[in-house]
């Protein structure tokens, strides 16, 4: 019997789906990620990149398929996702998965807007999502996710459209050869690079709409017939896995397929930063708050952690951009030493190039710890030592940080998030009413009457 090859194992699970296979424990992480999603989204309508993009979005025109949540413009599927992907994501709080990707800022928006175009059951979103979010997680853990990332690919953007064909096919109704060419067509768009440190520039905001808009072309052509290479996943020349990695393991996308649900090991932000350095803030405040320690107590403070954090997030600071504070690991722990919170506050024009902040971020220093680097990504993990003026030394090691599934957002967690983000927005009674909604989302006969809220 010849063995089923990756992309083909893919296709026929997404294909094979049905509600009444998902676990309780996934379900209920997949709606409080689409709660999550849904205030990201709103909060993101404000941001001057997103609104950048949502007029590139409304001068294309088209037909009324879809919501532009905040705006209330409406615009086809497959330009729309590119403003809602970008919103989602134009904040850095959206959620995350230890194989270095943000499905929801990708799989959200194709599955929404789709799934208000054909006015589906929450039934049918909900697999849809897990769907997507199952194929994108699946495949980013399949190409070492930290070998492919230091390569300078970010996975979000390259392994975001295997997830929005997934889930846009199973809304449609692509049968077992059309989801493969869909997922052939998603991964020959791959695109997303790590460029954006450098100089602090706007595109990793744009990764997951576009990300999203693939794979949405892909569904929609391989459910006209159009034909895509039905081994993207492992083809010897061209597969995707081989083309950005080093070191990948192709049986780490099929590995427990249908039984094991990578979903479940989603994570919820606390903090709008770079979810590599979570751990990094969860132990610089657990410092400050048990020592009572004030930032003129510190003399210096050492972080430990992966060489992929310090590749990513460990370079020295400068106030490029807000994005360039969200993901500099110095500037999240001065900002928590500093203020005892890192919030959406803590990332203004003003407060980023703070000479306050400027000042103290020389006293961090951040170097390789060995036993973190070996279990990076599978664990996000953190150890900050602070060298106190008085002589002392204390120390905290975090392994899973606040958000993780070891270490989980509650329910109430969420929603209060989503109602800090998107009642400026929408006003808290609609807010509470979306809350409600979602709560129940699985009872939902048609998704339309929830995005009618999101304007």
């Amino acid at each position: 019997m010849i063995k089923e090859k990756p992309t083909e194992a893919l296709a026929r699970f997404i294909t094979r789906l049905k509600f009444e296979d998902i676990p309780q424990n996934c379900l209920s992480v997949i709606k409080m990620a689409f709660l999550d999603a849904l205030g990201c989204g709103l909060f993101g309508s404000t941001t001057p990149w997103s609104k950048m993009i949502n007029e590139m979005v409304k001068d294309c025109g088209g037909n009324e398929e879809a919501t532009l949540w905040a705006d209330g413009y409406r615009g086809p599927c497959h330009t729309i996702v590119m403003g809602l992907g970008s919103m989602i994501h134009s904040f850095e709080f959206d959620d995350y998965h230890n194989a270095k990707v943000h499905p929801g800022a990708v799989v959200q928006p194709a599955a929404v807007t789709y799934g208000e175009k054909e006015g589906i059951s929450g039934g049918k979103l909900i697999t849809a999502l897990l769907a997507g979010y199952e194929t994108m997680i699946r495949i980013s853990l399949g190409t070492g996710p930290s070998a492919s990332r230091k390569k300078g690919w970010h996975l979000t953007g390259t392994c975001g459209p295997f997830g929005a064909a997934a889930a846009v096919g199973k809304i449609i109704g692509l049968d077992h050869h059309q989801m493969l060419s869909s997922l052939g067509l998603a991964g020959t768009q791959s695109a997303g690079l790590w460029a954006f440190t450098a100089d602090g520039s706007m595109s990793k905001r744009f990764h997951p709409g576009k990300a999203a808009h693939s794979g949405i072309i892909a569904a929609e052509l391989a459910k006209k017939g159009f034909l895509g290479p039905s081994q993207i996943l492992e083809a010897e020349d061209g597969g995707f896995c081989r083309a950005t990695s080093d070191e990948f393991n192709l049986a780490r996308i099929t590995e427990g397929l249908g039984e094991i649900y990578e979903t479940s090991l989603l994570c919820i932000k606390p903090y709008p930063v770079c979810g590599s350095i979570h751990s990094s803030i969860d132990a610089a405040l657990k410092l400050k708050n048990e020592n009572k320690i004030l930032p003129e107590d510190i003399k210096e403070i050492v972080v430990k952690n992966s060489s992929g954090v310090i590749l990513q997030c460990g370079w020295d600071y400068e106030p490029l951009s807000i994005l360039q504070a969200q993901m500099s690991l110095k500037y999240a722990v001065a900002a928590a030493v500093i203020d005892g919170e890192v919030t959406v506050d803590q990332f203004s024009e003003e407060r980023i190039r703070d000479p306050e902040i400027l000042q103290f971020i020389k006293k961090i220093k951040v170097i390789l710890d060995e036993e973190i680097d070996q279990i990076y990504p599978e664990k996000f993990s953190s150890k900050v030592e602070m060298y106190l003026k008085d002589g002392s030394i204390v120390s905290a090691y975090v392994e899973h940080p606040k958000g993780s599934p070891n270490n989980p957002m509650t329910e109430k967690d969420v929603e209060n998030k989503f109602l800090n983000l998107s009642s400026r927005i929408v006003g808290r009674e609609k807010a509470l009413r979306i809350i409600e909604i979602v709560g129940k989302l699985e009872e939902l006969d048609d998704l339309r009457r929830l995005t009618r809220l999101l304007v």
